[in-house]
């Protein structure tokens, strides 16, 4: 972790937020101190740690059909009903 204070992130943040997108954390301090936040702990600027895993390709293949007619006009009252009608 390195600590940075909030006039250098207002200079340049895109420095940070890139530095961030590559696996930096910061701890960020005002009066050479660590902001404290609502949970006790110090503010920090990291990257949000993903646990979703992306769903494989093809993972309903064969479980439906797109009908021939998927992108034909809607009917007239179906239409109206979403203009308000």
């Amino acid at each position: 972790m390195v600590n940075v204070t909030v006039d250098e992130i207002q200079r340049d943040p895109s420095k940070y937020l890139r530095q961030v997108e590559a696996g930096e954390t910061f701890v960020i301090l005002q009066a050479d101190k660590p902001i404290p936040s609502v949970s006790f702990a110090n503010a920090e600027l990291r990257p949000i740690a993903s646990t979703k895993q992306l769903r494989p390709f093809g993972l309903c293949a064969g479980e439906f059909t797109v009908p021939d007619d998927f992108d034909a006009p809607l009917p007239e009252d179906i239409l109206s009903a979403f203009e308000g009608k």
